[in-house]
């Protein structure tokens, strides 16, 4: 089937789950693109991590089109890029690519802003969809602040994250690809590589439509969402949420292929009925509005997600599901006793390459520098004793 269309009425509201697939295409008719390779080389990626980048990134580079144009930035605790601007995918500028790869070492500190803000420079030509693959294990702990970069410069770029390690932060990654139009790709094991990008950039390659907009006609009442809808690839769907009051008949979707306006409509009638749309709906706005937090609007927002999630009974960042144990764990009358628990480094990281280098321990005991000195005060008296009584003899 081309399209597909599922309801649910639930507290007097419909929800739509609405799922479309693009028109079929020649290879030569999808877009040109300018790929931006993104690669964390800070200390927490020393050992497997990046090990397993460099694999990845030599592969994509490898799978670039004639036509394509590209760049790559590396980034720790600063940010550097290997052309001051892209480049064309020949062969010249390949191999001088896989040489700055190869050399690639990890260390130093994890400044990821500044790398965003440098693969997002420069507004990317209209002949060219710009692709940001971005490589890193997501050691960062700011993910706020970068969803505001993104959010600011974004522009028509798009952002696809690929996890690297044992232990990415796969909230933030997850959603930096979802705000950014893009997809999350985890790499967890050395010989998972080829697989996983291989999948990746099979389905990247093949750009078929972008800046697709839903048209619902006169009625403002459509709340859908995600509100900006990513590009889609050969054989990707669309899926979209929405609720209203009363859902049009017909819908309209426009979007561009290849330069060139596409529009297509779908009618909104005769759909089947099936639980579960509206938790998906809530389920989308809700990582929606976590993308969109800013600190001015934070208590609104904050409120929006927490009536969501108890309306439609979702774990959220502020609501959660507990359960309470009745059972007496222990008497009441003991105290507890509490104490710091050591933890281990995520596995494949290297403890100097993300802690640096520890300094020796060349200090002395305090106790034995006391001692000896004494017993130095005492043979020193022990030989000007003996040195005075032989001169009075």
């Amino acid at each position: 089937p081309r399209a597909a269309y599922f309801t649910e009425h639930k507290d007097d509201e419909d929800y739509a789950l609405i799922m479309m697939l693009p028109p079929e295409m020649e290879q030569s008719e999808t877009l040109a693109r300018e790929i931006i390779y993104v690669i964390d080389t800070s200390g927490s990626m020393g050992g497997q991590s990046i090990k397993q980048a460099k694999p990845a990134l030599e592969l994509a580079l490898n799978q670039l089109r004639p036509g394509d144009r590209f760049n790559v930035i590396q980034f720790n605790s600063f940010t550097s890029k290997l052309f001051s601007q892209s480049q064309p995918a020949n062969q010249r500028a390949l191999n001088q690519a896989l040489r700055y790869v190869h050399s690639l070492q990890a260390n130093g500190g994890t400044e990821m802003a500044s790398a965003l803000r440098t693969a997002f420079a420069n507004p990317p030509s209209s002949h060219y969809l710009r692709q940001v693959i971005f490589l890193t294990d997501g050691s960062i702990g700011n993910e706020q602040a970068l969803f505001e970069i993104i959010r600011e410069q974004l522009g028509q770029s798009r952002l696809f994250t690929i996890g690297i390690g044992s232990a990415p932060n796969s909230h933030f990654m997850q959603r930096a690809a979802s705000f950014g139009r893009g997809t999350h790709t985890y790499i967890g094991k050395l010989d998972e590589v080829q697989e996983r990008m291989q999948a990746l950039f099979e389905k990247i390659e093949s750009p078929i439509l972008k800046d697709l907009l839903v048209n619902w006609g006169p009625d403002n009442n459509i709340e859908m969402w995600p509100q900006k809808i990513s590009d889609l690839y050969r054989g990707e769907p669309l899926l979209i949420t929405a609720r209203s009051k009363k859902l049009p008949d017909e819908i309209s979707i426009n979007g561009s292929i290849a330069g060139q306006q596409w529009s297509s409509k779908l009618k909104l009638t005769g759909g089947q009925n099936r639980t579960g749309v509206s938790t998906l709906w809530a389920r989308n706005k809700i990582g929606a509005l976590m993308q969109l937090k800013r600190d001015a609007e934070y208590a609104s927002v904050k409120q929006t997600i927490i009536d969501t999630a108890l309306q439609h009974h979702l774990v959220s960042q502020y609501t959660s599901l507990v359960a309470v144990d009745i059972t007496p764990a222990r008497p009441v009358e003991e105290n507890m006793e509490s104490h710091a628990i050591p933890t281990h480094l995520p596995q494949g990281w290297d403890y100097n390459k993300v802690f640096g280098q520890p300094y020796p321990a060349t200090a002395t005991d305090a106790r034995s520098n006391f001692l000896i000195g004494m017993l130095l005060i005492m043979l020193f008296a022990f030989f000007y004793a003996t040195r005075r009584y032989d001169s009075y003899v």
